[in-house]
């Protein structure tokens, strides 16, 4: 019984001291580490000049993964697109790097539950994105190739799904790049930037 008493005595102290002094600290992912992983084929000086954007841009230091290939389950014959919430799970069930936030790039055409199409999805709680190129790209819509447009649009939607990993939401600024996208002229019309607002709600740990 002495012991017993004396165990429980340690776990009261233990707390009124994590009270007083404050919590150990949990490790987490750090939110200004991203990890870019290329699902499927993707160029590789795209994703050197995306990743260069971002370390300019929002301040972050960004790691370029191995290729990973896209699953085949992520594919949906009837839509001739893929999933990209289950190309998302397949990556953490794979086990993408828990050391920084993780977004995906890949080329495929992208889709989500109840929309036509996704420029990309975000899953907050997993620390981890994935956009799209393959819409973002001139051809897709029958006009030639550019590089520079391209490169426009592809920074814009990385900033907006690595901003919701950052606990942004939608923004109402048409010209804030958190705004909904909701066809490439939205893209093309916002900045790549958050606005006063969005900058505001954001947390200390990923403020510039």
């Amino acid at each position: 019984m002495r012991l017993l008493r004396f165990a429980r005595n340690d776990i009261l102290v233990f707390l009124f001291l994590s009270i007083v002094m404050g919590a150990p600290s949990i490790a987490r992912p750090s939110k200004k580490v991203v990890h870019l992983i290329p699902v499927g084929v993707v160029e590789e000086d795209l994703l050197k000049e995306l990743a260069q954007a971002l370390r300019d841009k929002l301040g972050v230091t960004v790691e370029v993964g191995e290729a990973v290939k896209i699953p085949k389950t992520a594919f949906d014959s009837r839509r001739n697109q893929y999933n990209s919430t289950q190309i998302l799970q397949n990556l953490l069930t794979a086990g993408p790097s828990v050391k920084a936030l993780s977004l995906a790039v890949t080329e495929v055409d992208l889709f989500v539950s109840n929309l036509n199409f996704a420029f990309g999805e975000a899953r907050p709680p997993d620390n981890i994105a994935i956009i799209s190129l393959c819409r973002l790209r001139q051809e897709f819509y029958g006009m030639p190739a550019d590089r520079s447009i391209l490169m426009e649009r592809m920074v814009k939607e990385a900033v907006h799904e690595i901003g919701h990993v950052w606990g942004l939401g939608h923004c109402s600024n048409p010209r804030c790049v958190m705004f909904f996208s909701n066809s490439l002229a939205d893209t093309d019309r916002k900045s790549d930037a958050f606005c006063k607002d969005c900058k505001g709600f954001l947390r200390d740990d990923v403020k510039e």
